[in-house]
């Protein structure tokens, strides 16, 4: 092993692999490696610039475990910066340690001649770099495991499990589905798989693996410190953080799949001013264009839609339009874009990339004109008319098959690069956007890390209508805010099979509903069934085409569950100046606003266990109800003085209590002193 010291970095280089590790930003290192002759220059969610770090680099022997009598000693080398050190011995094997202590360490079984822990035969390295001929390298980093870790973060999965120890999870982007590869250890580190290939990661108890399945590097950046705040401190200070949320989006926004004509939306909109409920947003979903690719209104069914965007700013309430990065062969873009190569490649059969109702091939984000291109059609058609926001749907991107080896991109294959693809998108539409002072709340269904510091409301995607699924959004959401994304939100009540007749389900969504007051984005969405409203006309595109679900309003459920929804609106607009606060956090900080509850209370052992339960900002203790009929739960009260919301009543903390719980009211208590 040849060790040299470059400025700051420690680079190692050994067989034909190159290994750089180098402080970036506080008690932080950067570890990269690479098979080709110099690193491929990106920087992937690193965007973030960071102050120069004083680091330090020994060389020297390394007795691996004192008090073996059998101890063989040989060089190594070890770089620190702050609180976070990391020691590369002989054959290249890397570890961790947050204060001198071991928090990772490579994962070696190979006899080099040594007697030391890695000596085995089985030949295993730590970083296996596995090569395509003639081109890039699948690569597997393996880590040992240690017991009793628990792991957060990751983004978006639909299971029941918070702590992602033991879980294994596809690093690929599917509806439903974010892949944020940042996680958080109960150990004190936080660590960010920056590389954005598809692959997989094997949280497991024996092993922790990391794959990518086509990359040029190894890139993987750790952070360390006393608890999860500051972990999420330190990543966003290097991904960046979420701007601030303007304060007239953070009540309460009206959206249904799918309001088919401008009228249709201003009744609405009316009907609520009648109400005196004041909308923050009314989302106008897809199909409402001619086809897909054309990003534009159907006149025939929105003749006069700046009037209606100028009716709806009346009334205090922003737009927000669904587009999508799908073109139909039929759009009058389709045949531009495809001879200017703006469109997704296949590397073999057809030219297609998704099929939902239209041949159809999805945009290149990738490629800075096809960026242009797309923002100047939806300026034309959407922004110069008033449109506020867009609702970037299928932002993974949906597709036919997820053949990920069968697709490619200006930046690369797929498989290299595709996880950014809904980052790339969204920054279609917010350095525009922003470039003309707009603010930017874009709503989308996927991300990757950083997505945050690009104006992205992320929510968990299409999901049934179940109170499986609504157990699974609760974790998702932490989970999501640990991965550095705060604005993040889920369809209330699901988006697919709620049947508007059907008591269980009206249960299901009055619970979903009052969880979603104390979500950050709290929006009103789904496909209600049954499907029995036929299409506007006989035509196979445009605005009239496919159907639209039941109605999905507040009165649209009878009169009960109106008078609980509006309740529960009025909670949320007693919380705005709270919301703007913790709002606030997020923008300076990095902090979440649905927050684990160890983020609060990270010296509680309990908290490190509960996933039905959390803290919203710093102040209020949310538990919804997640189980059909209960009306009651447990709840975990941490030391302190908690006041229930509903009852001012005062209860000391530090133990569990059943809370009521009737079917106007979930248990929330606020933190006192």
């Amino acid at each position: 092993m040849q060790f040299i010291q470059d400025g700051g970095a420690l680079v190692c280089r050994r067989q034909g692999e190159t290994l750089r590790i180098e402080p970036w930003g506080k008690d932080s290192l950067r570890i990269r490696a690479t098979m080709f002759p110099a690193f491929c220059g990106q920087d992937w969610a690193l965007t973030e610039p960071v102050a120069p770090s004083e680091s330090s680099i020994t060389l020297g022997t390394d007795p691996w475990r004192e008090g073996d009598g059998n101890i063989s000693q040989y060089p190594c080398a070890v770089i620190a910066n702050g609180r976070i050190s990391a020691k590369v011995n002989k054959s290249g094997v890397v570890t961790i340690c947050r204060d001198g202590k071991p928090i990772l360490h490579e994962q070696y079984r190979f006899y080099d001649g040594l007697v030391t822990r890695e000596s085995h035969c089985q030949k295993k390295l730590a970083r296996e770099w596995v090569p395509y001929v003639g081109g890039d390298y699948k690569l597997s980093v393996r880590f040992e495991p240690n017991d009793g870790e628990k792991i957060f973060g990751m983004g978006t999965y639909q299971q029941p499990y918070m702590d992602l120890k033991g879980c294994l999870l596809d690093l690929s982007q599917k509806n439903s589905q974010t892949t944020v590869p940042f996680a958080v250890s109960s150990l004190g580190y936080g660590f960010l798989w920056n590389n954005p290939a598809v692959g997989q990661v094997t949280f497991g108890k024996n092993m922790t693996e990391w794959v990518a399945q086509a990359c040029k590097d190894m890139d993987y950046w750790v952070t360390v410190a006393d608890t999860p705040k500051e972990l999420l401190y330190n990543y966003t200070a290097v991904t960046g953080r979420a701007p601030m949320m303007p304060e007239d989006a953070m009540g309460f926004w009206q959206c249904k799949l799918r309001y088919r004509t401008q009228d249709e939306v201003l009744t609405v909109a009316r009907k609520y001013r009648e109400m005196g409920i004041q909308l923050d947003t009314i989302v106008i979903d897809f199909f409402h264009w001619t086809v897909q690719g054309d990003w534009k209104f159907d006149k025939t069914y929105w003749p006069d839609p700046k009037a209606m965007v100028d009716e709806l700013h009346a009334m205090g309430i922003k737009v927000m339009v669904s587009v999508w990065p799908s073109v139909d062969r039929r759009s009058e873009n389709f045949g531009e874009m495809a001879e200017r190569g703006l469109l997704m490649r296949t590397e073999r059969g057809a030219m297609q990339t998704y099929d939902f109702q239209g041949d159809c091939v999805q945009i290149d984000p990738f490629n800075p004109e096809t960026r242009e291109y797309v923002w100047q059609k939806c300026k034309e058609h959407y922004a110069d008319l008033g449109i506020d926001y867009f609702w970037l749907d299928n932002s993974e991107p949906d597709l036919t098959k997820y053949d990920f080896d069968n697709f490619r991109y200006w930046a690369g294959p797929a498989l290299e690069v595709s996880n950014l693809y809904p980052q790339w998108y969204s920054r279609a539409y917010f350095e525009p956007m922003t470039a003309l002072g707009k603010p930017v709340v874009n709503l989308l269904r996927s991300g990757w890390a950083g997505s945050q510091k690009y104006g992205n409301v992320l929510w968990s995607g299409d999901v049934p209508s179940s109170w499986e699924s609504l157990r699974d959004q609760v974790q998702i959401g932490l989970n999501m805010g640990l991965a550095g994304i705060p604005w993040w939100n889920t369809d209330i009540g699901g988006f697919m099979e709620g049947n508007v007749f059907d008591p269980d389900f009206k249960e299901l969504l009055i619970r979903w509903y009052e969880w979603a007051v104390f979500e950050p984005v709290m929006r009103l969405h789904g496909d209600r069934e049954p499907f029995t409203i036929p299409q506007l006309d006989d035509r196979d595109w445009g605005g009239g085409y496919l159907h639209t679900g039941q109605d999905n309003e507040m009165w649209s459920y009878g009169p009960e569950v109106q008078a609980i929804m509006v309740k529960h609106y009025e909670l949320r607009r007693s919380l705005l100046p709270y919301l703007k606060k913790i709002y606030a956090e997020a923008h300076e900080n990095g902090s979440p606003l649905m927050r684990a509850m160890f983020y609060e209370f990270p010296e509680d052992e309990k908290c490190w266990t509960l996933s039905d339960q959390y803290m919203f900002g710093p102040d209020y203790l949310v538990a919804p109800v997640l189980v059909s009929g209960a009306r009651a739960r447990e709840v975990y009260l941490p030391a302190g003085r908690w006041q229930d919301i509903r009852t001012q009543e005062v209860l000391e903390g530090g133990r569990t209590i059943t809370a009521d719980a009737p079917i106007d009211a979930i248990p929330v208590f606020k933190r006192l002193g």
